[in-house]
């Protein structure tokens, strides 16, 4: 947009770079470095991220004004009442029966299962449908009213397992609010 000239930069005065690593992990270093190189210099910039790897701090010395850093502490990032597991599953075709198994040996009250494309909550979806799991599923693709729709589901609990995105891992807390109020089980 910057360079076909249908977004002006020098009427930009904020530039935002929300979850940095997770863009820098899905290779647009490239974009973003040339994203900066368009904007006016004295722009404000809010570099946002999960963790801080070496790319992320790169791009707040190459374009930062006197950044500030505000860090949080890692047990600040789990909410009181959450379990969250991360089981690594050395091939990707064994992921779906290692799920499965999860399934089966859990008492899983409610979860959210993160993958990391769109396809991918539609495969995930299917697949565990085909297995007699009930299951909802939520990404930026659906329309507002769907993912509403869904939401309020998974929040009242008439739907129990949800799958989205890494990408909505962000919103979701804004997204159910009362819901962390209890004891959920999630899987990421």
């Amino acid at each position: 947009m910057l360079r076909r000239q249908s977004l002006r930069p020098d009427f930009i005065k904020m530039f935002v770079l929300d979850e940095a690593d997770e863009m820098l992990s899905r290779g647009f270093k490239d974009q973003i470095y040339d994203i900066f190189q368009l904007l006016p210099p004295k722009i404000q910039v809010g570099v946002f991220s999960a963790t801080m790897p070496p790319e992320a701090l790169e791009i707040t010395r190459k374009f930062m004004n006197k950044p500030v850093r505000i860090l949080v502490k890692r047990d600040e990032l789990t909410l009181e009442g959450i379990k969250q597991f991360y089981v690594n599953v050395d091939k990707e075709e064994w992921k779906l029966e290692t799920l499965c198994d999860l399934y089966e040996t859990l008492a899983i009250t409610q979860s959210v299962i993160f993958v990391n494309t769109r396809r991918k909550v539609d495969w995930l979806t299917d697949k565990m449908r085909s297995r007699d799991h009930t299951v909802s599923a939520t990404h930026g693709d659906m329309d507002q009213n769907t993912r509403d729709i869904i939401m309020r589901e998974f929040r009242s609990g008439s739907s129990r397992v949800l799958i989205t995105t890494d990408l909505l891992a962000i919103l979701l807390p804004r997204m159910m609010k009362e819901c962390f109020l209890t004891s959920r089980d999630f899987i990421m």
